[in-house]
């Protein structure tokens, strides 16, 4: 990809790390060293967060804030509850040091329109919050075009560039979690801090590199079409299969679906859905991640992956299906 090339943006903007996780805790302590300056300040996340967003943050001194959000909008950002976070912050002695805007998100699915992140990023910095970063691992698995940073930096001043960070790699477009492997674009002065901390924490492998370039060179599209593919496929089916079973459910442009099933759950006795996943794996052969693990609001909803073939999607899922049912009778 070719950043920036008008925009001022250039290698100097781009940090690889050892996957996800690791460019996401370097980017926590560049927004609470370079935002503030104060330790103990705030993350604002998702009500319903991906793990290492709620996790990854108080390791290096920071505090998680959960966004106001509703279910019935898959617990999605508005710009008045990014305000009214600011304020609840400033009412605790706090400030808040960086935002994270996921698309598509985790663990629910939900997509967020370009016009949308940007409206939402420009009302964090104007509310003083020190840096929003965009979190677009998935955004290659769609059947839509992938974000174009070139064309999305246009909507914001040179000042307010210096303040965004955009997290992109092949963990998941690529189907290789295991390879580990994951570059954050931001401002020079934020790169140079990472850099010059990361040779006291991870490093990225040679191999985790030398597979990334060989995707970039091949043409990202190309090298990642194995799982966009049939992820695509099995997304039109799942939709069809979710509508149909009545559940309550979010299913946006990603490769999970979240769904809710407090009923369920609830003619067992168990507070939530913990207990449900262990269930399923053992008694119907399909794995879910429990919603609780994310958050107390995910409580009553797992997490479907659909980033397989359709047959294996629709089996996965008859046998949730066949699963949750046994718990009635």
């Amino acid at each position: 990809m070719e950043i920036g090339r008008f925009l001022g943006l250039g290698p100097a903007n781009v940090l690889g790390t050892a996957g996800g996780r690791d460019a996401l805790v370097k980017a926590y302590q560049a927004m609470l060293v370079l935002g503030h300056g104060r330790q103990g300040d705030l993350i604002m996340v998702s009500r319903v967060p991906w793990i290492s967003y709620n996790w990854g943050p108080y390791g290096v001194g920071a505090n998680v804030l959960w966004a106001p959000g509703d279910p019935a909008q898959g617990w999605a950002y508005s710009e008045d509850a990014i305000r009214d976070s600011v304020k609840f912050a400033g009412s605790k002695g706090r400030k808040i040091a960086g935002l994270v805007i996921t698309n598509p998100d985790n663990p629910t699915g939900l997509t967020i329109a370009v016009e949308k992140q940007v409206s939402l990023a420009k009302a964090a910095l104007e509310a003083g919050v020190a840096f929003v970063l965009f979190d677009w691992m998935y955004h290659y698995v769609t059947d839509e075009s992938p974000m174009d940073l070139n064309s999305f930096l246009k909507f914001f001043t040179p000042e307010e560039r210096k303040r965004i960070m955009f997290l992109d790699g092949i963990t998941k477009s690529l189907g290789g979690s295991n390879v580990r492997n994951c570059h954050l674009i931001a401002d020079e002065a934020v790169i140079k801090f990472i850099t010059a901390r990361a040779s006291h924490t991870v490093m990225p492998s040679f191999f985790s590199l030398a597979v990334a370039m060989a995707a970039y060179e091949m043409g990202f599209a190309e090298a990642a079409k194995t799982i966009i593919e049939p992820t695509n496929a099995s997304r039109v089916v799942l939709k069809k299969l979710l509508a149909e079973s009545g559940m309550q459910h979010i299913i946006g442009k990603g490769y999970y679906a979240f769904i809710h099933v407090g009923d369920f759950i609830q003619t067992k006795g168990w507070t939530d859905t913990e207990p449900l996943g262990q269930y399923l794996a053992e008694n119907h052969g399909v794995a879910v991640v429990p919603g609780a693990f994310f958050s107390p609001f995910g409580g009553e909803w797992i997490r479907f992956s659909y980033a397989t073939p359709v047959e294996r999607t629709e089996g996965a899922f008859r046998r949730l299906v066949e699963g949750l049912g046994s718990l009635k009778k």
